[in-house]
């Protein structure tokens, strides 16, 4: 699976991020009962968290890219606790957090850009329960911030 997801991010001009270390007192990611509880990921461009605020001068593109870029650091999580992407069997479920003006409703549009990325590496097993949510305000000032939960395959 690992050789297919780098074709797909080759093919789709993008390439895993190395994961990000908590700022905070959690972990990045939990694996208990076949599932990996990812906490939420911020989105990154140039070592820098990307900003803004979606429907106050930050447009629906811009979001998805962050979502997106969310979306690569959560693989890249993956990775990171796994040592590789073998065992992933379902995208069980993403949470999708948009940092909104209090009159902007396109949150799903803007959690597309993580949406659309798990089914373009994972296939089917990409295709997951979601939910998209405007809040007032994300850590560091984030435009968007997306947690998952992962079926993974028991270890040999």
């Amino acid at each position: 699976m690992t050789d297919r997801i780098d074709r797909a991010l080759a093919d789709l001009g993008l390439a895993l991020p190395q994961a990000a270390a908590p700022v905070a007192s959690y972990v990045p990611v939990v694996e208990a009962g076949g599932l990996l509880h990812i906490s939420g990921q911020l989105p990154f461009r140039d070592g820098k968290v990307v900003t803004g605020r979606l429907g106050d001068g930050f447009s629906i593109d811009e979001g998805q890219d962050a979502a997106q870029r969310c979306a690569l650091m959560l693989v890249a999580q993956i990775k990171a606790h796994l040592g590789n992407l073998q065992r992933v069997s379902r995208v069980v479920k993403l949470g999708v957090f948009v940092n909104s003006a209090a009159d902007f409703t396109d949150q799903p549009k803007v959690a597309n850009g993580a949406s659309d990325l798990m089914v373009a590496l994972f296939g089917d097993a990409g295709k997951h329960a979601r939910a998209a949510v405007g809040v007032a305000a994300l850590p560091l000032g984030a435009a968007v911030e997306v947690d998952a939960i992962v079926e993974v395959a028991p270890a040999l």
